[in-house]
């Protein structure tokens, strides 16, 4: 369980974070979505400790992020941080990278080698265990950073962005049955960023939409369609509730179709 109390955070003197007060329950997966600039990145970076929040407080487990050296290790041995561009050390190789990984979580051998050999093949990345990192593309590198996370075993996932990145559409449709497992288990805590919504439904059990820096709605896909119709796609709730215009934009684009 991760839960933000009255989070604020600023770069400058623009707050990116404003008030956020949220609660993520074991085992469930949120998907935090809004578009680009809104605050998602920042709000996962603090959920994940990269970021101290300059107000307000970050707890997982009922325990305070960065309270005390021997908390924050702790609680690092359980959540795994997957930025939208992880780095990657380019003279090791696939397979070395992801031992490597799986060692920093303590996870018993036998159990690694085998997850890593069934990902590797899920991700079509087989061929490719025993390549340098650097010679990868931008697709392989981000389906090599989704594996990183999953070997480590660790029961808090933070997944920033992890649809984008250049993942082709088969890397794509096995993330999405990952995660519905997962959803299905209930047995690992995800909390993932995306700016677009068509796959939100398929993997998240709520859904949070960010708006300047604040959680404007939050709730299952059925609840936050409730209030515009049971027509309504997500993505038509996402543009109604940030940025109310836009439709109106996009018709007075077309209508206008480049006259002088």
């Amino acid at each position: 369980m991760i839960e933000l109390q009255g989070v604020g955070q600023y770069y400058g003197a623009r707050a990116v974070l404003r008030d956020v007060d949220l609660r993520v329950d074991a085992g469930e997966i949120l998907v935090v979505l809004g578009p680009n600039g809104m605050g998602k990145t920042t709000l996962l970076r603090v959920m994940a400790g990269v970021l101290q929040p300059q107000v307000g407080q970050v707890l997982v487990d009922g325990v305070g992020r960065r309270s005390s050296v021997e908390n924050e290790l702790a609680i690092r041995q359980k959540v795994f941080f997957l930025p939208d561009d992880m780095w990657l050390p380019a003279q090791m190789s696939v397979i070395d990278w992801l031992y490597a990984v799986g060692k920093t979580w303590q996870v018993e051998t036998p159990r690694l080698a085998r997850h890593i050999e069934l990902l590797l093949e899920m991700f079509d990345l087989q061929h490719q265990e025993n390549a340098n990192l650097k010679s990868l593309s931008t697709g392989q590198k981000k389906k090599v950073s989704l594996c990183a996370a999953m070997v480590s075993d660790c029961p808090i996932l933070l997944l920033d962005e992890p649809f984008s990145g250049g993942l082709d559409s088969a890397g794509i449709l096995a993330l999405v049955h990952v995660l519905r497992q997962l959803r299905e288990r209930q047995d690992r805590t995800v909390v993932l960023t995306t700016p677009v919504a068509e796959l939100v439904d398929r993997v998240a059990s709520r859904v949070a939409i960010v708006r300047d820096g604040t959680i404007t709605a939050l709730g299952t896909v059925d609840e936050l369609r409730a209030g515009f119709g049971t027509d309504t796609t997500l993505n038509e709730v996402l543009e109604q509730l940030v940025r109310p215009g836009s439709v109106e934009s996009i018709q007075k684009y077309l209508e206008w179709g480049g006259k002088s």
